[in-house]
């Protein structure tokens, strides 16, 4: 209907549909009411109750389940950790075997420039694994990487300063594979 044929209809005329919507925008809203019994109160609070221990159980189980997961993943990367390192400290000797065999030969032998080459092979594989040396000479001593085993007195080397290694010291990543065994000066 267009407004000018409801003007021209008397009000009584008017469709209803228009009519409840020009009387819901006159009288306010109020909210529904009500009457609950004393059963239906203490009924409905009990579900409540239960509603919020479940909610509060599944809450704990989740955070149980996710303290599971980081735990489990720190274990599987330290057993991995781990069993790397019992991996690469045999290979540690051999080098040390080979740094011996290439001072049993002249500099410009060809033995030895092979052992140096097989030695520096072995040295690149180390580093590929996330092993490192352990810095010694002319650092301070650290007893968490070094173990001393001679103590000097020099006046030109700084107190509890690392004078002499004796055997290279390896770590992977923050562990210490093997000490480095130093002499120290006093």
């Amino acid at each position: 209907m267009s407004e000018k044929e409801k003007k021209d209809l008397p009000e009584e005329e008017m469709p209803a549909a228009e009519e409840n919507s020009a009387a819901e925008e006159t009288q306010p809203q109020t909210p529904e009411t009500y009457t609950v019994t004393t059963e239906q109160m203490a009924q409905m609070e009990s579900l409540a109750k239960l509603v919020s221990e479940g909610n509060e159980k599944y809450l704990r189980l989740a955070a149980e389940y996710d303290n599971y997961r980081k735990r489990t993943a720190r274990e599987k990367e330290n057993l991995y950790q781990t069993a790397k390192a019992d991996t690469v400290k045999p290979f540690l000797d051999v080098y040390d075997n080979l740094l011996r065999g290439v001072g049993q030969f002249e500099t410009d032998d060809p033995h030895r420039q092979g052992l140096e080459m097989i030695a520096k092979q072995l040295l690149e594989v180390l580093h590929k694994l996330g092993v490192t040396e352990i810095e010694a000479e002319g650092q301070p001593f650290d007893p968490e990487k070094h173990n001393a085993v001679m103590h000097v007195e020099d006046e030109e080397a700084g107190e509890n300063t690392v004078v002499e290694v004796f055997q290279k010291g390896f770590q992977l990543g923050d562990k210490v594979l093997r000490f480095a065994v130093v002499k120290v000066a006093n």
